[in-house]
Parts: structure tokens; C-alpha cells; sequence
């Protein structure tokens, strides 16, 4: 059962993504499936019989639309992912006031010099002492 769920919701988010990316071929089909309604009653020329358009200024119209509100959507996705990832809330960060001030440090430096051999074995071996 849970699994028939789950195909059903991986089915219904393709047909979303398919619908959001065949915009555009959709507006192209809703215009030829509807032509002559379109040319006869939504174009714009559709008073001035001198230009001959057919409702590709409709269409046009259309088209310009689609791709501003696919825009406006992703500009929309990006300033919401943007301020999600700014205003994590998932653990809240919390100013505590220091309960003792330590004065001075005290920095220590160990140096040990590269001349220095490492070897225990230079304490053995060395040169003749004259």
C-alpha cells in the first residue's frame, strides 16, 4: 500500500515538472487548437482587415506572458532557497555573557632549532675530542 503511495506522488511531481517545462509548446498548441476562435475574437488586428496576422499577435502575447511568469517563479524559488538557507532556525544561536574576564595571556613559543640533530645516535657518535 505504501508503496503504490509513493509511485502515485513520484507520478504527480513528473506531471508537475512536465507541465512547467512544456509552458511555452502549450500556449503553441492551445493556439492551433483554437485558431479561428482566436482570430475572430481575441486577436488584436481583428478590427483592421488591412493586416493580416491570423493571431500571431495574440499568440505573441501569450508566449511573453509564459516566459515572464516562469521568471517571476524562479526569481520567487531563488529568493525563497536564498532567505531559507540565511534564516536557518534550526538550532538558535544564543549570546551568554562571559561569567569571569581573564586578563593577561601568557603566550609560550618552543622553538627547537634545525641544527640540532634528532638522533640519539649523535650523542654517541662524534667527532674525536683533541
Amino acid at each position: 500500500m505504501k508503496a503504490a503511495g509513493k509511485q502515485w506522488t513520484t507520478l504527480g511531481f513528473t506531471l508537475l515538472m512536465l507541465i512547467k517545462a512544456w509552458v511555452v509548446p502549450l500556449v503553441y498548441l492551445d493556439y492551433e487548437l483554437r485558431k479561428e476562435y482566436i482570430i475572430a475574437n481575441l486577436c488584436v488586428n481583428r478590427d483592421n482587415p488591412i493586416v493580416v496576422c491570423e493571431g500571431k499577435c495574440y499568440l505573441a502575447e501569450k508566449i511573453v506572458e509564459a516566459k515572464k511568469q516562469d521568471e517571476r517563479r524562479a526569481e520567487q524559488t531563488f529568493m525563497a532557497n536564498l532567505l531559507f538557507q540565511a534564516l536557518d532556525t534550526g538550532k538558535p544561536f544564543i549570546f551568554k555573557t562571559p561569567e569571569h574576564f581573564e586578563g593577561r595571556l601568557t603566550v609560550t613559543f618552543s622553538y627547537i632549532s634545525p641544527f640540532l640533530s634528532r638522533m640519539a645516535t649523535a650523542d654517541i657518535f662524534h667527532p674525536p675530542l683533541a
